[in-house]
């Protein structure tokens, strides 16, 4: 019962700080949704980076649960994500919703790939050694 605290804890600061983000960004029905994008890249760079880290011996189940499943799970937002898809599909903006879903995509990828690399320097290990 204590882990659902931990993750509702992380899964409130995620929120507020996501929300934060979103209103320094101009809204997606007015154009590109830049602040999902951007949210969602974030959160993949730290969620490599964090998983890597986070080794049993350094980092309590605890907060792994408040910060990679709590916190990274509210932050991020995969039904945003696809809400904008829609939302730039009905609109007739078939070239912003190609470009945001690749956009997103490969950013989320390629940032989840420098986290875990980051990650890895940081715990100075090479490549080689694998993921946490």
């Amino acid at each position: 019962m204590r882990e659902l605290l931990y993750i509702g804890v992380g899964g409130f600061l995620g929120t507020l700080t996501r929300y934060s983000i979103q209103l320094g960004i101009p809204a997606a029905n007015v154009g590109f949704p830049w602040a999902v994008l951007l949210i969602n890249a974030i959160g993949s760079l730290f969620l490599g980076w964090f998983f890597t880290i986070a080794v049993p011996d350094k980092v309590t189940p605890q907060l792994r649960l408040a910060i990679g499943t709590g916190f990274t799970g509210a932050f991020t937002t995969f039904s945003t994500f696809t809400l904008d898809i829609v939302r730039l599909s009905e609109g007739g903006m078939w070239v912003k919703t190609v470009i945001y879903t690749l956009v997103s995509l490969l950013a989320g990828l390629l940032l989840c790939a420098l986290g875990i690399k980051v990650g890895q320097f940081m715990r100075g290990k090479s490549a080689q050694d694998g993921v946490a």
